[in-house]
């Protein structure tokens, strides 16, 4: 039975928001020469293929079902990467390791004990030996290699025949598009390489992940590649939810303060600065214990999601300041345009000079600065759970990673994976999001160009 939990619906939202965005964008020449300045950035479009990686991972993540024989609500993600969250070993072993990491005691026939590495329960349990392991991984990446480069193949054959068939039928009456126009040949480029960029990584990952633990495993025998996965949607919603929530009040209050003025804009003024003199970890610190409080009733699924929701909200109240203050300034500047006299002069009502003519001209700060606040976001996220305060224990994020791996940095011998595994996934997050921000900068202010 599907199950959905509070940030489940927040998600779905952002999903049919960039939808619509999309499908209005593509009629203004504004955007698309903007697409066309972004697509001709490579850096810019393989940072658009990582994030697309994530947000589809994020996306399998967010649809719950309640499962019946361990009364678990379970996500279609946890379905397709079964063998990953089933394959628990008893604690800590190395990446691509055959032997636990710690040793145990072990009785002999003839009543003697010796401490030795135990072999693993689950990884490379088809080697004989395990001195084959080297040969056996790089049999298997050569074999997703090709496999991938099949199926990179097979699906861009798949995404131009969709192309040419959308452009036939949707597209015929576009003045923009020709009828049966074939896709350029930096087009086809283009979709090979994001075909490649999938296919390949994705088939290496099911001829091995299956059969070794990437990352190794952690102190209660969880495999970390799949703790790193899960926390992935746990990083989209911080980022996206939380920027879903500041912006509504950002664009309502700066719209509304620069374009009034006066005692409105002082009141506004007054209220975003003293909430932005007061340090935001001391109110999402008071907010967070409150929560925490407050919980009662719900399985654990549903009181860790609910956690989550709350840590959005008070961050998106403790950070709508910023953006409100350069939406305000840029209000200023729009409202002494020619355009926007022109539109009172001839009496035009007020609240459609503002969503006809001022919003949309900011759209474009606003977008920049969702992408931008994203990538601060994700990493606030790991501060919170490092002091305490972040997402529910036993919710899986990269913050609880990096906490646990606090104390393991300290044992002997050290535990270094948990972390590794966390900054790489967090770093492969952060930095495509930075640079496709500044691309889509560049794009839609000529001005900042360099």
């Amino acid at each position: 039975m599907i199950r959905i939990l509070p940030t489940d619906i927040f998600i779905f939202i952002l999903v049919a928001a960039g939808l619509i965005f999309i499908l209005l964008a593509r009629r203004r020449e504004y955007w698309r020469t903007a697409w066309q300045q972004v697509r001709s950035n490579h850096i810019a479009i393989i940072s658009l293929v990582v994030l697309s990686i994530y947000a589809s991972i994020a996306l399998l993540d967010s649809i719950h079902f309640e499962d019946k024989k361990s009364a678990n609500t379970l996500s279609l993600l946890d379905y397709i990467v079964a063998p990953l969250n089933q394959q628990v070993e008893k604690t800590y072993s190395a990446p691509f390791a055959t032997y636990q990491y710690t040793k145990e005691t072990l009785e002999l026939p003839k009543g003697k004990t010796v401490r030795i590495y135990p072999r693993l329960k689950y990884a490379a349990t088809h080697l004989e030996k395990s001195d084959s392991k080297t040969r056996d991984i790089t049999i298997r990446v050569i074999k997703g290699f090709l496999q991938g480069t099949l199926s990179a193949i097979i699906l861009t054959a798949i995404i131009l025949g969709i192309y040419d068939l959308f452009t036939k039928t949707f597209l015929r009456n576009d003045p923009h598009h020709g009828r049966g126009k074939r896709p350029s040949k930096r087009t086809v480029i283009n979709i090979m390489k994001i075909s490649f960029a999938l296919t390949i990584p994705l088939a290496i990952l099911i001829h091995i992940a299956p059969y070794y633990h990437i990352f190794g495993t952690d102190k209660v025998g969880s495999d970390v590649f799949y703790r790193s996965i899960k926390s992935i949607r746990t990083g989209l919603v911080i980022g996206s939810v939380t920027t879903l929530i500041v912006t509504p009040f950002a664009i309502f209050f700066g719209v509304v303060a620069g374009y009034f003025g006066g005692i409105i804009d002082d009141i506004i003024q007054y209220v975003y600065s003293t909430l932005a003199s007061i340090p935001s970890v001391l109110l999402i610190v008071s907010f967070m214990l409150l929560v925490e409080f407050g919980e009662s009733g719900g399985d654990i699924a549903w009181r860790a999601d609910r956690r989550l929701l709350s840590l959005c909200i008070i961050m998106g109240i403790t950070s709508w300041t910023g953006l409100c203050r350069l939406i305000r300034g840029e209000t200023l500047k729009l409202r002494e345009h020619e355009y926007v006299n022109a539109a009172l002069a001839f009496g035009v009502n007020r609240l459609k000079i503002l969503s006809r003519h001022i919003v949309p001209n900011l759209m474009h700060i606003v977008l920049i600065s969702f992408i931008l606040r994203f990538s601060g976001l994700v990493l606030a996220e790991a501060v919170l759970a490092y002091i305490g305060i972040g997402v529910d224990p036993a919710m899986e994020s990269w913050g609880n990673m990096i906490n646990t791996a606090r104390l393991e940095l300290a044992r002997e011998p050290v535990v270094w994976w948990n972390l590794i595994a966390a900054f790489f996934f967090m770093f492969g997050l952060v930095l495509p999001a930075n640079l496709f921000g500044d691309a889509l900068r560049d794009a839609l202010d000529p001005r900042l160009k360099t």
